[in-house]
């Protein structure tokens, strides 16, 4: 089977302009539109998928594709994993998701043995060359491990989707 390979990216909860444990109005048409998003790349034939297995996007559309898989079993979910203990100072709950994650996964692929410096660009590196497309969940800050990987892209002349986490605050 030829894959079409898309890998997404996009912050940590504490980065998104919502309260993202607290705010259910933002938080339900966050994963409406990232479901949505999904659903419209699978219809548009991309049939791999790679996530950084991180908390908030990474995790949530990992679960996405995840579900996907349910009735569409061809499709594909890599975890790139920047590093083997990246869940070592999570809380519980997250650890269990993160778990879950890989064992469910169809290939885990782990950037370095342990932590450094530089593994989280790495993991979105090894992302950004493998994918097709780049699917940015992104709050606009030109900082950070998001953005660095949005860079990353443009330099290696990826085609990117923006999803600004900012729309999930707007009002119907």
């Amino acid at each position: 089977m030829e894959y079409k390979i898309c890998c997404v990216t996009g912050h940590r909860p504490q980065s998104f302009p919502w309260d993202y444990d607290n705010d259910a109005s933002a938080r339900e048409k966050y994963f409406a539109a990232m479901k949505a998003e999904a659903e419209q790349l699978v219809q548009m034939g991309y049939n791999y998928f790679i996530s950084g297995g991180a908390i908030g996007v990474d995790m949530d559309f990992a679960d996405i594709i995840l579900e996907l898989k349910k009735t569409n079993p061809d499709l594909q979910l890599e975890i790139a994993v920047p590093c083997a203990n990246q869940d070592r100072k999570w809380k519980m709950p997250f650890k269990e998701r993160y778990k879950r994650i890989l064992y469910c996964a169809d290939k885990v692929t782990v950037i370095s043995e342990f932590f450094t410096r530089w593994c989280m660009q790495r993991r979105n590196e090894y992302m950004v060359d493998k994918s097709d497309l780049v699917v940015a969940f992104w709050n606009g800050t030109e900082k950070g491990g998001t953005f660095n990987t949005i860079k990353y892209a443009r330099k290696k002349n990826k085609n990117i989707k923006y999803l600004p986490l900012s729309f999930f605050l707007e009002t119907p």
